[in-house]
C-alpha cells in the first residue's frame, strides 16, 4: 500500500488461559500477574509481528490496553482487582499490574527499529465521569512509559471528543454527542498534556449518530487543536460500513485530510484478509485486498499522503 506506519494491538489479557481461544501475552487471576511465553499463542506472535515490521522497514504504534472486552481489556483488570469499568483509572492495585505489563512489553521492544509510539489504551472511556480522570491517568501513566522509554513518542489512543473546553478553538462548534464530555474525555486538555506527544482521534458517524458529511467538520477540529497546542494529530481509526459506496464517502475525508488540513496522517479501520478457513474481520467494515477501496483509499491516499506539504491551507 505504501503504508509507512500501522497499529498493531500490543495488549492480550486473559483471567483463564485454559478457557482462553485467543492469543493472550498475560494473565491476570488470584494467583498473580503471569506473562505468557508459549511460542504458539503467547509474546512470541508479537515478537514476530515486530520483526515482521523491521523487515519490512514498517513502524508500529502498539495500544497496550483495550478499552473494551475484546482482547482482554480493562475488564480483565477489574475481574481481577475489584471494582468496576470507571474505576479502574484510580484503582492503585489494577493501575500496578497495568504498569508492571506496561515494563514488560516496553523494555521487550524500546530498541527496536519497527517502534513507532507506545499507546496508552485503544479508545480510554469512563463513560459518565468528569474529565480530570482520564486527563490525570494520562499525564500519570504517559510519564512512567517516558521513564523507561525517553526515546518514543506516547500518545493517548482517545476517540477525540470534544467538551466545551474546544467552544472557541474550533469552527463549527456544537452541543451534540460527540461534544459534551460524556464518554470522560476532553481532547483538548489531554492533547495539552507534556509527555503525549501527538494526539489521537477516531471518527465513526454511523455509531455516533452524525451524517458522513459532518466527517470533514470533525477533522477539520481536531485539526484547529492540533494547530493552537502546536502539536501533530492523528486521524487513527476511520470507516465507513459494509452497503455504502466507500470510495464516495471516504474520499472527501482524505482529501480534507491532504488538502486542507495539517492532520499528520489517517489510518482506516481495518485491512482485513480472507482467510482459507473462511474466517473474516469482526466488524463490516474491513476493507480487503485486492479490491478497488484498497486501491484508491489506501495505495494512492498513501501516495498523496506522501507527497503532501507539511504545512496546509488550515
Amino acid at each position: 500500500t505504501g503504508y509507512k506506519v500501522v497499529r498493531v494491538w500490543g495488549f492480550g489479557t486473559t483471567n483463564d488461559p485454559s478457557t482462553s481461544i485467543d492469543v493472550y501475552y498475560q494473565v491476570l487471576n488470584s494467583s498473580g500477574q503471569y506473562f505468557n511465553y508459549n511460542p504458539s499463542n503467547g509474546i512470541a506472535r508479537l515478537d514476530y509481528a515486530v520483526a515482521a515490521a523491521q523487515k519490512k522497514g514498517m513502524q508500529l504504534i502498539l495500544p497496550l490496553l483495550n478499552n473494551f472486552d475484546a482482547l482482554g481489556g480493562i475488564n480483565t483488570y477489574t475481574n481481577v482487582y475489584g471494582g468496576d469499568h470507571n474505576s479502574f483509572y484510580t484503582n492503585t492495585r489494577a493501575q500496578n499490574a497495568y504498569k508492571n505489563y506496561i515494563k514488560f512489553i516496553v523494555n521487550r521492544y524500546k530498541s527496536s527499529p519497527a517502534i513507532f509510539s507506545w499507546e496508552l489504551c485503544n479508545e480510554p472511556r469512563c463513560s459518565g465521569c468528569s474529565s480530570s480522570i482520564i486527563t490525570k491517568w494520562a499525564s500519570d501513566t504517559s510519564a512512567y512509559i517516558k521513564s523507561l522509554d525517553p526515546n518514543h513518542m506516547v500518545s493517548l489512543g482517545d476517540e477525540g471528543w470534544l467538551t466545551s473546553t474546544s467552544a472557541t478553538t474550533v469552527p463549527n462548534y456544537e452541543q451534540s454527542y460527540a461534544y459534551t464530555g460524556y464518554e470522560g474525555v476532553d481532547f483538548q486538555k489531554n492533547l495539552a498534556i507534556s509527555t503525549l506527544d501527538y494526539g489521537t482521534f477516531h471518527m465513526y458517524f454511523d455509531q455516533w449518530g452524525y451524517n458522513y458529511t459532518w466527517g470533514s467538520t470533525w477533522i477539520e477540529q481536531h485539526n484547529a487543536i492540533g494547530k493552537a497546542l502546536n502539536k501533530p494529530v492523528l486521524l487513527e481509526e476511520y470507516a465507513v460500513p459494509e452497503g455504502m459506496d466507500r470510495i464516495a464517502t471516504a474520499g472527501p475525508w482524505q482529501d480534507t485530510v491532504v488538502r486542507r488540513t495539517s492532520v499528520a496522517g489517517d489510518m482506516m479501520w481495518q485491512f482485513g484478509t480472507k482467510f482459507p478457513s473462511g474466517i473474516l474481520p469482526l466488524d463490516n467494515y474491513a476493507v480487503f485486498w485486492n479490491s478497488s477501496e484498497l486501491s484508491v483509499l489506501g495505495c494512492q491516499h498513501a501516495r498523496d499522503m506522501a507527497a503532501k506539504s507539511p504545512v496546509a491551507t488550515l
